[in-house]
């Protein structure tokens, strides 16, 4: 085995886990028992103590990059990465993982939308038809009856953090030159300030084993996932990348069978491999790069110094929260 194939083999395992961790997420999420955004507070609080851990270790700050206009921009990707996190964490209320997720992972069509609104890049036909395939999954997946509000504020709140989630991909993408642990660092720090008022510490008291739950999100979901995401981006190259992400709703909708017993329905099921399909042919459009990645990521998996971070077309490859 070829030194090279070794170092891909080491990346899709660490890219795997990486996915397999964030499908557990909800998990931890609804176990904590604790309302959105008290546990989006806690987790960029204990995430922020997690990855700032990590960066000193590794000695990320000497020659760090980061501008005054490369700080900006990494703190405006985190308050869309955070305000992302608390519609998400909401769907998983009102409706269910799976569910959420699976909506969730349209992201990649709302970051080709707005990229058209906002950079003036020409929408192609393909990416217009698989829009239109992917939306057509959506209405499958969401199986919503008459009269069913809470799936339908569910979808909406899962839409709604995808859209804010594509919103950080623009930003963010634009900050060169700093490793993405550092962007995610900033980006979580951000996110203490700015979910403070929206806190209630009351609701806390007697919390009880929520609090494990709740580090769990912060040094596991936050601080060990990024970091293994990391180091497999600059040893995969964006197709596997893609491949891979979607081992993230997979292991969600299998968590959310497992602990709770719910599962989409047959009908629903045909709307997953319409999503999936058209989220592969979107992201991996003409003009992707089958090389290891080496450029820019989105937030929290951001840009940063080569080899650690990933390409702008991975960009788009990995739908993770």
């Amino acid at each position: 085995m070829t030194s090279r194939n070794a170092s891909e083999n080491k990346g899709t395992a660490q890219l795997t886990a990486a996915m397999m961790l964030s499908g557990t997420l909800g998990v931890f999420v609804v176990e904590s028992g604790a309302s959105a955004f008290n546990v989006v507070f806690f987790r960029v609080l204990f995430g922020a103590l997690a990855l700032g851990a990590y960066a000193v270790a590794r000695g990320y700050f000497r020659d760090h990059g980061l501008t005054p206009k490369r700080l900006g921009l990494a703190a405006l990707g985190g308050l869309f990465i955070v305000f992302n996190w608390v519609f998400l964490f909401k769907a998983y209320e009102a409706t269910s993982i799976s569910l959420a997720t699976v909506v969730y992972h349209t992201q990649p069509f709302f970051l080709v939308l707005l990229s058209a609104l906002v950079l003036r890049e020409r929408l192609t036909r393909s990416q217009l038809g698989w829009l239109a395939a992917a939306f057509a999954g959506l209405v499958l997946v969401s199986g919503v009856r008459p009269g069913d509000t809470g799936s339908l504020a569910g979808i909406g709140l899962a839409l709604l953090a995808a859209v804010l989630y594509a919103l950080s991909t623009l930003v963010t993408k634009r900050v060169t030159g700093v490793r993405p642990h550092l962007i995610a660092l900033v980006q979580v720090l951000v996110g203490i300030p700015l979910l403070l008022p929206f806190t209630d510490f009351g609701a806390m008291r007697g919390t009880g084993t929520g609090w494990a739950w709740l580090v769990g999100l912060g040094v596991i979901h936050t601080g060990l996932m990024y970091v293994l995401m990391y180091a497999a981006y600059a040893k995969l190259p964006t197709p596997k990348i893609a491949v891979l992400a979607f081992t993230y709703p997979a292991v969600a909708m299998v968590a959310d069978w497992a602990v709770y017993g719910r599962h989409i329905g047959l009908v629903q099921a045909l709307g997953v491999p319409l999503i999936v399909l058209a989220s592969l042919k979107v992201t991996l459009a003409p003009g992707t790069r089958s090389a290891p990645a080496r450029a820019a990521r989105p937030a929290p998996r951001t840009a940063g110094h080569a080899p650690e971070a990933a390409s702008p077309t991975a960009t788009r490859a990995a739908s993770t929260t």
